[in-house]
């Protein structure tokens, strides 16, 4: 008995699922093959049974397992046979690049390796040149997205930000927009932010973001795959590029935007979210990757999608690097403007400038708060409770309300001549 397969994936979500995935496939021969997690956010010393039951696969974050071989509770130099790297731009782009090459160090001579990655950047050409000898390149002629008969993508240019919320809450609260999203935003405070602003119209949704526990994420994930819930306001913050052969930068201490985020945390690659039928990009993505992999979440295998992109002035630049690479073969942007009447949606307007007003940076800041110690306590005191009773977890709701100030009730319901 000893660890045979190992698995290195850049974030924790994707570990969960990894993890989940492998244990359906053994579900016939459970005690034969064991698969252990070592991506929850525990001590090195919790985990130390796990391995000292020498589990058949591991599953790990390059941080996690080097910690554990470092501090000699996991083994693998006389005992492994097959290395798996998922996700392999984005565990560089991570800053695991120097992890890995430590890992190595630890590794027999002979073993079997799996890189997998959504692009080939240089960086990864080093890494394939570094863990693979003499490797087999298999590329499968995929487009990037579905094309337009699967996947409907529209642009709307918002003159304001005000308009961005104003058109939201239309699609959302007139039901224009059915089914299943996802909004994406680009910062941690407009993730809670468009959260509550939502909440003043009685939408629930809840936020997803690296703030919060990675059990919670995994279990905000599972829920919305069961239908649980119909809107997740998600950031997906992306780690800055980190050069092979360098050390990842370190932030300045005390940086505000640094402070309690998980740095192994992705939601736009690699998780399975199920049968979203939209995906609307409330913030402009950075970069063209960005918005494949947030679009890339809908219109899967055969089911159609739509993607909404609001664009205001200022976000022109990032937008017209995502056009030019999403341009078909006669030329044309594949992202088509959205038509609609402004005027119609005008006496939405007065309710949409109240909301807004309401969500202040204190109402923000105290959301953020309020759902971190909620989280962290259901997390952590209640871990072993849910274990036995699985159909509690349905209490937790993560769509719930956080806004600290009155909800005017008025505004849930949208009258006849509105």
């Amino acid at each position: 008995q000893a660890v045979r397969a190992l698995v290195l994936v850049p974030s924790k979500e994707l570990g969960q699922q990894v993890v989940r995935s492998l244990r359906q496939l053994a579900a016939f021969c459970a005690r034969d093959l064991r698969v252990a997690d070592l991506c929850a956010q525990t001590d090195l010393a919790t985990q130390r049974p796990m391995l000292m039951e020498k589990p058949d696969a591991v599953v790990g974050t390059p941080g996690r397992v080097l910690a554990h071989l470092n501090a000699c509770s996991l083994s693998l130099r006389h005992s492994l046979e097959l290395l798996v790297l998922d996700e392999a731009d984005l565990l560089l782009s991570f800053g695991f690049g120097e992890d890995i090459k430590s890992l190595l160090c630890h590794f027999p001579k002979i073993y079997q390796a799996l890189l997998m990655s959504a692009t080939f950047s240089p960086d990864v050409e080093a890494l394939k040149e570094l863990v693979l000898h003499n490797p087999v390149t298999v590329r499968p002629q995929e487009p990037q997205l579905p094309g337009s008969s699967q996947l409907r993508q529209f642009l709307v240019q918002c003159g304001t930000e005000e308009d961005k919320f104003l058109l939201l809450y239309a699609l959302l609260k007139l039901r224009l927009l059915q089914g299943r999203a996802l909004l994406f935003v680009g910062t941690l405070a407009r993730c809670y932010r468009l959260k509550l602003f939502l909440e003043q119209f009685g939408i629930p949704a809840c936020a997803l973001n690296s703030e919060l526990p990675a059990r919670s994420r995994c279990h905000v994930i599972t829920q919305f795959n069961r239908g649980i819930y119909d809107y997740i306001v998600a950031t997906d913050e992306e780690a800055p590029a980190v050069p092979t052969g360098q050390p990842p930068r370190k932030k300045r201490k005390g940086a505000a935007q640094s402070k309690g985020k998980d740095p192994e945390y992705s939601v736009a690659r690699g998780i399975d979210f199920q049968n979203v039928a939209a995906v609307i990009n409330f913030d402009v993505p950075p970069t063209v990757d960005s918005y494949i992999h947030r679009v890339g979440r809908t219109a899967r295998a055969d089911n159609p999608g739509t993607a909404l992109t609001f664009a205001l002035p200022e976000e022109q630049e990032s937008l017209a690097r995502i056009e030019d690479v999403l341009t078909g073969e006669n030329g044309e942007s594949m992202l088509q403007p959205y038509k609609f009447s402004t005027e119609e949606i005008e006496g939405l307007r007065y309710r949409c400038r109240d909301a807004m007003r309401s969500v202040t940076k204190q109402a923000v800041k105290e959301a953020r708060l309020r759902e971190i110690k909620d989280e962290l306590l259901n997390s952590e005191k209640l871990k072993a409770y849910f274990e036995d009773n699985p159909r509690d977890l349905h209490v937790l709701r993560h769509d719930k309300p956080l806004h600290p100030a009155i909800v005017k009730p008025h505004l849930r319901n949208v009258p006849e001549y509105l």
